[in-house]
């Protein structure tokens, strides 16, 4: 391993490098992209010098996600400590399933979550895993959810009509779960949203009510911290009051924002958050953990294990089976995400992780405040949200943003909100200074300035 581990540094080093000297890759257009790089497979081996060069020409080529002028996704950065604890991960290679292969990386495991339940509120019969991604933390709740109404379905399957409710603005991962559970696409209901984006709890206890009449089955709602576009968090206590009233399940979807449980000065935006079935956050967005690093939460573990445990001799044979994390899980083999979240969260603290959501909401409002302030950009999005939506002298976000990332400019999304069409920055990268985020809008401005954009002048991507 010593000559893969010095290669390895090598081209760490020159990434690092390449990440000052040249932020954003210029995209390889994918028609040209296997003219370009040497990556078909072969039958013969090849020498170690023609290795490194692929190699480091395949690293060059990849859009730098981590580092100061990517906004594009709802993650970016790098913690040092937490990319030690991926890394290690990686070296160990324990799957996480039994005691037996994993070790003390169990209790690892068990150990965050143990301590994320105490912060939320959770009694101590909560656990929870930590699925390949938010979508698959949202699929375990509703599976939960569905499997509550009807103890049977596990063994027979589906055999009410069950209906789930979320925001018209939350994450598209319900609507594939709902087909994988057996529930149904078109037994997702979509409830309207206030003009930041925040569920209307009053229409859902309406379309409860009105499923009722029409003789189906309420199951599931699911709420959202920090939706996908404007970063709204849905009002939690005024869903779980409706969540009580009917005996459905609640989970609180976190997988953007939910990570404000680490923050004295932003967790108000979750209260309520104890009275939920389920929760999840992902760490590698707030946080800036290495992807993936999803954790869901469950408030009785009992559920983890009706809906997830599976007899398999062959597996357990050995340790209790509360140590034995594949009977609460989605999947059998399993990498180890848990330890670059413990190695960040050890070495800074809760006070750490703190001060990381908190320095987000400064970068996000010195974007807000620079956006309200100047004349040549329109706001869309309110105060202490992560997601800044704005447009720029009227020109078509969709062609700005591409022209920006076709030319190796900036890497920055655009979205919807109602009829608004927007640029959408996203401050979710803790290693960015003020001076970062104010280098963004010049440089934005500086590359209309000179290329002369116009809307009338832009080739129109839209089709």
């Amino acid at each position: 391993m010593n000559q893969e581990i010095e290669l390895f540094n090598k081209l760490v080093t020159s990434l690092l490098r390449d990440d000052k000297e040249q932020p954003v890759v210029k995209p390889i257009p994918p028609e040209q992209l296997f003219q370009t790089l040497d990556l078909d497979l072969e039958d013969d081996a090849i020498s170690e010098a023609q290795f490194e060069e692929i190699l480091t020409t395949l690293v060059s080529k990849t859009p730098k996600t981590g580092n100061i002028k990517f906004f594009n996704q709802l993650f970016g950065g790098r913690q040092p400590k937490a990319i030690l604890g991926d890394l290690l991960a990686v070296i160990l290679n324990n799957s996480m399933y039994t005691y037996k292969v994993a070790g003390p990386q169990v209790g690892v495991e068990k150990a965050v979550l143990r301590k994320v339940a105490q912060m939320i509120g959770y009694p101590e019969t909560a656990d929870g895993t930590f699925p390949t991604g938010g979508s698959l933390s949202n699929f375990m709740a509703l599976v939960m959810a569905r499997d509550r109404v009807g103890r049977e379905v596990k063994e027979e399957g589906v055999r009410q009509e069950l209906i789930a409710y979320t925001s018209e603005d939350s994450h598209y991962s319900n609507f594939k779960n709902a087909s994988f559970a057996g529930i149904g696409r078109n037994n997702v209901r979509t409830i309207r949203t206030d003009d930041h984006g925040r569920m209307h709890a009053p229409e859902l206890r309406a379309a409860i009510l009105e499923d009722l009449k029409n003789g189906k089955t309420p199951c599931f709602i699911n709420a959202t911290a920090g939706t996908t576009v404007m970063g709204a968090f849905d009002p939690i206590h005024e869903l779980a009051d409706v969540a009580e009233e009917f005996g459905l399940w609640l989970h609180v979807d976190g997988a953007y924002c939910g990570a404000v449980i680490f923050s004295d000065k932003y967790k108000h935006y979750v209260e309520g958050l104890e009275r939920s079935d389920s929760f999840s956050f992902n760490a590698h967005k707030m946080l800036g953990t290495p992807l993936t690093c999803s954790v869901v939460l469950v408030k009785d573990r009992e559920h983890l294990v009706h809906s997830f445990s599976n007899e398999a001799d062959y597996l357990y044979q050995t340790a209790d089976d509360e140590f034995n994390l594949g009977k609460t899980s989605l999947q059998c083999g399993r990498r180890n995400e848990a330890l670059k979240l413990w190695s960040l969260w050890k070495s800074v603290g809760t006070s750490g992780l703190a001060k990381i959501v908190d320095k987000l909401f400064e970068l996000a409002e010195v974007a807000r405040k620079y956006v309200a302030d100047h004349p040549d950009y329109t706001l869309y999005t309110y105060r202490d949200s992560l997601s800044i939506c704005f447009n720029y002298k009227g020109i078509d976000p969709r062609v700005l943003c591409t022209n920006l990332y076709t030319e190796g400019e900036l890497m920055v999304g655009y979205g919807s909100f109602r009829e608004d069409e927007f640029v959408r920055l996203v401050a979710v990268n803790a290693i960015n200074t003020k001076e970062d985020i104010l280098n963004f809008f010049t440089t934005l401005e500086n590359f209309v300035d000179a290329h002369d954009l116009v809307e009338s002048e832009l080739v129109n991507t839209k089709g």
